[in-house]
């Protein structure tokens, strides 16, 4: 019998190598770099939470250019309608990468805080920046989920735009998008600050959810949909809300091919 050759699988097989050895050098860079900004971290921290959490941002932003830079992933920001950054916003974002962090300071180019898992915390070096960046929220608990909203609130309250991934988790399945939970649009509501639906095309097809070893160098690209506005939205509204925002995300996911959509 005659053994088949298959072309594709074997250029797999050939290059899995030089993946492992990528995705160890991004994460090489990755520690590096944290290690490089740590510093202005620490300085920033002693600014307080408005001030300082502002400067931290920034500091995050550079640190996302150079780790980007560096293991060739190339990001742009696409606009569907001019964007006034001195404006502030909810900001609602698909959630489907671990990238979808570094993926947020490429992206956001305002002060803004983050709503993000208080697990991601705990990592080591990474957590103190985290902490110090982000509003952190554990889902499991009650309390610990109405104290990170009031927090967003005084910080949307002060001028400051706030950053949410209203579908809580990774969506692991193959639509657009997982249900949402409630609390952006509950925020928008009752602080009366538009709605501002930004997609993340490419997050999937750099690093899928399921491996570490899946990150690959390309394209990352984020599109900052038109706002939508709350004036005159009550709390009775909240479904019909987040129903619209799921719409319209979801059929511009369609729109722009996003990866997972197959």
């Amino acid at each position: 019998r005659f053994l088949t050759f298959h072309p594709v699988l074997f250029m797999r097989q050939f290059l899995l190598p030089f993946r492992y050895l990528y995705v160890i050098y991004a994460l090489l860079m990755f520690v590096v770099l944290m290690l490089i900004v740590l510093p202005f971290v620490v300085v920033g921290s002693f600014f307080g939470k408005i001030k300082g959490g502002n400067i931290i941002f920034k500091i995050c932003g550079i640190w996302g250019d150079l780790w980007f830079f560096f293991i060739g992933i190339h990001h742009r920001n696409l606009f569907e309608v001019p964007h006034d950054k001195k404006k502030h916003y909810i900001f609602v974002a698909n959630h489907i990468s671990y990238l979808d962090a570094p993926i947020i300071v490429k992206t956001m180019r305002q002060p803004i805080r983050v709503l993000g898992k208080i697990e991601m915390s705990k990592i080591p070096l990474f957590g103190f920046i985290y902490r110090n960046a982000i509003v952190t929220v554990d889902r499991s608990n009650a309390e610990n989920r109405a104290r990170s909203v009031r927090i967003l609130k005084s910080v949307v309250n002060k001028g400051i735009s706030i950053f949410l991934f209203p579908e809580g988790t990774f969506n692991l399945t193959a639509e657009p998008l997982r249900d949402f939970f409630d609390g952006a649009f509950r925020i928008a509501i009752e602080s009366q600050i538009p709605i501002k639906p930004v997609l993340f095309l490419d997050g999937y097809d750099r690093m899928h959810y399921k491996s570490l070893f899946s990150l690959n160098p390309g394209r990352s690209r984020s599109v900052f949909l038109d706002e939508i506005a709350v004036e005159g939205l009550t709390l009775n509204d909240v479904e019909t809300l987040k129903q619209k925002v799921f719409d319209i995300m979801g059929k511009k996911l369609r729109h722009y091919k996003a990866g997972w959509l197959h």
